[in-house]
């Protein structure tokens, strides 16, 4: 399967096609279920235009996709510097109802756990974010039913000196599991893993979160054009 990440804590100044309403969210995702995408993963915005936890935002962003493309499931991001303080986050995901139908949460950040069980209480399926393999041992001390565990491989971060080293070092770190893998990369590692990873037959993800080029190093109008390259 093929995730789209459609913005992320990307802004108009990093690419101006980075879509930040709910109306654009709604047109982005539409155009990348054509393209091929299975899946979306959107970041909300504020009328701020940064990144939110809010219900409200999350709400008019998940209802407006939802509307452009039924049928296809979609999840939002909890990670850290969204809301820093942990107990203000709980708070503000306790409020979700409905909600998206699944979560990521970085389990290398402090409080996964607790995100992740106030998920499952909402009825939201949690995607468990692993960067590193550290991060993959934090993981598998909690009991929780997993929808999907992304290996994710982020320069500066995640260990080795290039996506396909850091993605199979998570692995490792990982017993063998019933549990559905994507693997994605980041900035300059995007497309090494990617390449790695199809060949590999794992799942992927792909969109303006995790890259602005095209393989050949040309810029991409959009994360539907960018996933005409798989």
């Amino acid at each position: 399967m093929i995730k789209a990440c459609l913005n992320g804590d990307r802004t108009r100044a990093d690419h101006p096609g980075v879509p930040i309403t709910p109306a654009e969210l709604a047109d982005a995702a539409a155009a990348a279920v054509q393209a091929g995408a299975d899946a979306l993963h959107l970041h909300p915005r504020g009328a701020d235009e940064r990144e939110s936890l809010h219900w409200p935002d999350i709400r008019a962003a998940v209802e407006a996709v939802r509307a452009a493309c039924p049928g296809i499931p979609l999840g939002v991001s909890t990670r850290e510097p969204i809301v820093p303080d942990l107990t203000e986050r709980l708070r503000l995901i306790a409020e979700w109802h409905p909600g998206p139908d699944f979560a990521s949460v970085n389990f290398h950040e402090p409080g996964a756990a607790q995100i992740a069980d106030l998920l499952l209480a909402r009825g939201i399926a949690v995607e468990a974010g692993l960067f590193t393999p550290e991060a993959a041992a934090t993981y598998l001390t909690w009991s929780g039913p997993t929808h999907r565990i992304l290996i994710e491989a982020i320069p500066g971060i995640s260990p080795g000196t290039d996506g396909p080293t850091a993605a199979q070092s998570i692995l490792a770190a990982l017993p063998t599991t019933d549990i559905p893998l994507l693997v994605h990369g980041e900035s300059h590692w995007t497309w090494p893993t990617l390449h790695w990873a199809q060949a590999q037959g794992h799942n992927l993800r792909l969109g303006l979160e995790d890259t602005l080029t095209t393989p050949t190093g040309e810029r991409a109008d959009s994360t539907a054009d960018l996933l005409r390259f798989l």
